[in-house]
């Protein structure tokens, strides 16, 4: 694997394979929480990635076998350092919501509070066999309201989610792909290389036409009705540029001609 180091520090690594971006939260002695720092790290991390046409998925992750993030680092916050968070909220994700590029959670071990909601906030949840995940606020007098409680509700329904979120009990990966939030679950082990590969496979689809796609799915939950949400998804700028890019028409020549497209991402 070829990789070019972007930034390596003591909470935060971040490495480019090729058109992917691997974040691994790196603090596996604190099983990965988030520091105050590491908010504006996060930041920084998906801004970059954002910017840059030439990644195209990220995947997150944490260092070692305990934890992917156990949510905040309780002993590192006091009155003066928990300010406000970044632009895009909690990690830098939860309330970024126009970024169209995919971005896969591989949850390895416990994903407990802002850990929780850093993965739903992701478009797609890998969950290692041994994964557990939990919004254990209420039980030090908090709420999860880095979107965990409305993220968890759409997912699986107000139902099936009231239970962890009034008891905040943990959510073995087995349970949370049988709930509908964790999209697949792999043996522990094989996470990354599973993440890896299946990051390869929507890069091996065309750039724009996958951004229109996510763009589409996460709007169309806020339009009123099914009727509406088809008719607005050509006002989505994602869409128009896909609509008006060579990707468009080069999918459809290569598959005339027989040969391979040529993705150009305009």
């Amino acid at each position: 694997m070829t990789e070019k180091a972007l930034l390596l520090e003591a909470a935060l690594i971040l490495k480019t394979e090729g058109p992917l971006l691997w974040i691994t939260l790196n603090r596996p002695s604190a099983m990965n929480a988030i520091t105050p720092e590491m908010h504006q790290e996060l930041e920084d991390a998906f801004n970059m990635f954002a910017a840059d046409d030439s990644l195209q998925v990220a995947i997150v992750t944490g260092a070692g076998e305990r934890a992917f993030c156990a949510g905040s680092d309780l002993k590192s916050f006091t009155p003066k350092s928990a300010g406000p968070y970044p632009d895009h909220g909690y990690a830098g994700i939860v309330e970024r919501h126009d970024l169209t590029k995919p971005v896969i959670a591989a949850v390895n071990g416990l994903a407990l509070g802002g850990g929780f909601e850093m993965a739903l906030a992701c478009d797609i949840i890998l969950a290692a066999e041994s994964a557990k995940f939990g919004l254990p606020e209420p039980k030090v007098g908090l709420i999860a309201i880095a979107g965990g409680i409305t993220r968890l509700v759409r997912a699986v329904g107000p139902k099936r989610a009231m239970i962890p979120l009034l008891t905040s009990r943990s959510i073995p990966a087995r349970e949370g792909y049988e709930l509908g939030f964790v999209s697949e679950v792999v043996a522990d082990g094989e996470l990354l290389a599973r993440a890896r590969e299946l990051a390869l496979e929507i890069v091996a689809c065309a750039p724009l036409a996958v951004r229109a796609t996510k763009q589409i799915a996460a709007r169309s939950m806020d339009e009123p009705t099914l009727a509406e949400a088809i008719q607005a998804q050509a006002d989505y700028p994602a869409y128009s540029a896909w609509r008006e890019s060579e990707d468009a028409a080069e999918g459809i020549e290569a598959f005339i001609t027989k040969r391979q497209p040529v993705w150009r991402g305009r």
